[in-house]
C-alpha cells in the first residue's frame, strides 16, 4: 500500500536521523503529495548531498526539493575554492582532470569538458563536494559518445552485470537511447543495486544512467 504524506515524512526523518553523515535536528521535512521538501542549513554540501540521498531512499517518494544551504565558515575567496578544486581533480587517480574546467562563483563551483565515462563525471563531482567553502556543484561535464548501437551498449552492461551483481541482468528492464540507460527491476540489497548501476555507468557509450531500480529483500 502506497504510503501518507505523513507516513513518508516520519520515514524521511527516521532515515536522516539513521544516517550519521547528516544532522537531522538541523533539517526541516514536509511532504506534499509525495514531494519531499528539506530546509535548514548544513556545515557543508556533502551534507546537503547526504540529506537528499536519504530522501530519495525512502519508498514512494516521488520527488525532493532541496533547499538546504551551507552555511558560511571562515572567509575562503573564489580563488582559493578554484585552487583547491584543481588539486582536487589533479591528486584523484580515476579524474582525467586535463579535460575538465572549472568556475567558482561566490563558493559554486560550475565544472564543464568532456570525459569518456559516466563514472568519471560523477568522480570529478565527488572529488570536489567535500572541500571547504564549496557551497555547491554544477555538473555539466559531458560524455564523449563513441558509435556504438544501443544493442551493443545494452549488451555489454548486461555482461557486466552478471559479472558484478548476483543476478542474471534479465530480472532487469534495460532501455538505451542515444547514450541515455534506464534500469529498472528490484533487487534484495542496496549492494546489489549499486553494482548494477556502476555496471551501466562504467559501460563505453553512457551518457547518463536513470535509476529506477527498487530493494525488496
Amino acid at each position: 500500500m502506497k504510503k501518507s504524506d505523513t507516513e513518508i515524512k516520519q520515514a524521511v526523518v527516521q532515515e536522516l536521523k539513521w544516517d550519521t553523515r547528516v544532522d537531522e535536528n538541523k533539517i526541516g521535512v514536509s511532504v506534499d503529495r509525495g514531494v519531499v521538501t528539506l530546509v535548514g542549513t548544513m556545515d557543508n554540501y556533502a551534507q546537503v548531498l547526504s540529506a537528499e540521498k536519504a530522501a530519495h531512499r525512502i519508498a514512494d517518494v516521488l520527488d525532493v526539493a532541496n533547499e538546504l544551504v551551507v552555511r558560511a565558515a571562515g572567509v575562503r575567496t573564489d580563488a582559493d575554492i578554484a585552487a583547491s578544486v584543481r588539486h582536487a581533480l589533479e591528486s584523484h587517480v580515476l579524474v582525467p582532470e586535463r579535460w575538465i574546467r572549472s568556475t567558482v562563483s561566490d563558493g559554486w563551483v560550475e565544472l564543464e569538458g568532456e570525459v569518456d565515462y559516466f563514472s568519471e563525471k560523477e568522480d570529478a563531482e565527488e572529488a570536489i563536494q567535500y572541500l571547504p567553502g564549496v557551497r555547491g556543484v554544477t555538473n555539466e561535464i559531458q560524455i564523449r559518445v563513441p558509435k556504438v548501437l544501443p544493442h551493443d551498449v545494452r549488451k555489454s552492461i548486461e555482461e557486466a552485470i552478471v559479472r558484478h551483481a548476483h543476478r542474471e541482468a534479465m530480472h532487469l528492464n534495460i532501455d538505451v537511447h542515444d547514450g541515455r540507460v534506464t534500469v529498472a527491476g528490484v533487487v534484495p540489497t542496496l549492494a546489489e543495486k549499486k553494482a548494477i548501476l556502476g555496471a551501466a555507468r562504467q559501460t563505453p557509450g553512457v551518457r547518463f544512467v536513470e535509476d529506477l531500480i527498487r530493494i525488496a529483500p
